[in-house]
């Protein structure tokens, strides 16, 4: 991976949307109530609140934080050089994650100032979003430690971490599908399948790789 200068120059867009969080913070902050709302179930219901400075700058603190958090991961991975095979895909997580985070401030702004905003549509959409968007580009993950599908089997055998991701792409596109489409119909059955989708995308692939590593291992 590029650090210094040269990886500084490529992030200009991910330092210009954090810059633009606080920014946002900075004129919110003065206008918003004590308690802000920071949670909501899903069914759509406000079910937590923050101090106002939380709410004003939790996001951005977070988002910053994981800025340096993205930075600092390849440094310190044991196979730090396969990341220069999947650059451009890390780099699409990267600001995906930090687009996701902006967004989810100003809608969070947005409710608290009393626009009618539909947090539980909006938040379900994006999350089903991201999900598309990640499975597009997770069959490109190479074998490393911290990002992707990181089970005991996927660790232990690169050829089981090829076919798990190959696999978890197909069906964590399907499933953002599957939950954007949920996010429209508004019921409760609505918000128990979008849960369980969610959970089915994590659980499949975890199964996948100890079914694929020990076929793999009963081979030899």
């Amino acid at each position: 991976m590029k650090t210094g200068n040269s990886s500084t120059r490529k992030d200009w867009l991910l330092i210009l949307l954090i810059l633009a969080s606080f920014g946002i913070a900075i004129y919110f902050y003065p206008v918003l109530p004590e308690r802000v709302p920071s949670h909501w179930n899903i069914y759509g219901e406000i079910d937590g609140y923050s101090s106002r400075f939380f709410g004003a700058f939790g996001l951005p603190l977070m988002n910053i934080g994981m800025y340096f958090m993205f930075l600092i991961i390849p440094n310190l991975d044991p196979k730090k050089s396969n990341y220069k095979a999947f650059e451009g895909s890390y780099h699409l997580i990267r600001v995906v994650m930090h687009i996701f985070m902006i967004g989810l401030q100003i809608l969070i702004l947005a409710a608290v100032m009393g626009y009618g905003i539909n947090v539980s549509l909006i938040v379900k959409l994006s999350v089903s979003m991201l999900l598309i968007l990640t499975g597009n580009v997770m069959g490109r993950f190479k074998h490393n430690y911290f990002v992707g599908i990181k089970t005991p089997w996927t660790l232990a055998n690169e050829e089981v971490w090829r076919k798990t991701h190959r696999m978890a792409a197909f069906v964590w596109v399907a499933g953002g599908i599957v939950c954007a489409a949920s996010s429209f119909w508004n019921s409760a059955a609505s918000a128990v399948l979008f849960f369980v989708c969610i959970m089915a995308l994590a659980f499949v692939p975890v199964v996948y790789s100890y079914i694929e590593y020990r076929m793999l291992t009963r081979e030899k």
